[in-house]
């Protein structure tokens, strides 16, 4: 298909805040292997979505890292969750940056098999697991243009970052794929 990078750019939306109260078809949960909630961005989805998402959880069984499963939205404001299992940072050669890449491919795959028009991803794998945020950002983006310089869905993807530092990381990212000569 091969989108122009000026159509991309009306595609993708970058917001400082807490991505429980976005109303957008499909938010991300960075998510840990058990699906069972934790801390961070897992633990306030949970607290928010209620009771039927730990029971929904539970009969996954579970989500090996890099992969995805998806979930009803259920007291969120998003109909669906996707939940994201993103790496543990170790030293990045120890298949990082390819897990951490599958998390945000897997989301944008059940976006598209679902005909959701926006999705929002948290910033995946960078707070407990360590990963570094600069290159966390670099491969959220990176993949998230590519996939959709390929596909008409989702027709709007937002980062919406919790802390103001991680914002600015993906405006930068940005900037530099639909502004380079800048």
């Amino acid at each position: 298909m091969n989108l122009d990078v000026e159509d991309l750019s009306d595609r993708i939306d970058i917001l400082k805040g807490d991505i429980t109260v976005l109303e957008v078809d499909m938010i991300v949960n960075a998510a840990n292997e058990s699906l069972l909630g934790g801390g961070g961005v897992d633990g306030a989805i949970h607290r928010v979505a209620g009771p039927g998402l730990l029971a929904e959880c539970r009969a996954l069984g579970g989500c090996p890292t890099g992969e995805v499963r998806l979930t009803a939205g259920h007291n969120l404001p998003a109909r669906y969750i996707v939940h994201a299992v993103g790496p543990i940072y170790q030293d990045g050669r120890q298949g990082e940056p390819d897990l951490l890449r599958s998390c945000y491919e897997g989301a944008l795959r059940l976006a598209e098999q679902h005909g959701v028009h926006a999705i929002a991803f948290p910033c995946i794998s960078t707070g407990a697991y360590g990963y570094p945020k600069e290159e966390a950002s670099r491969i959220a983006v990176e993949t998230v243009v590519h996939w959709l310089s390929e596909h008409k869905a989702p027709r709007q993807v937002i980062f919406c970052c919790y802390e103001a530092v991680d914002a600015k990381l993906y405006v930068k990212r940005l900037d530099a794929i639909f502004h380079p000569e800048d």
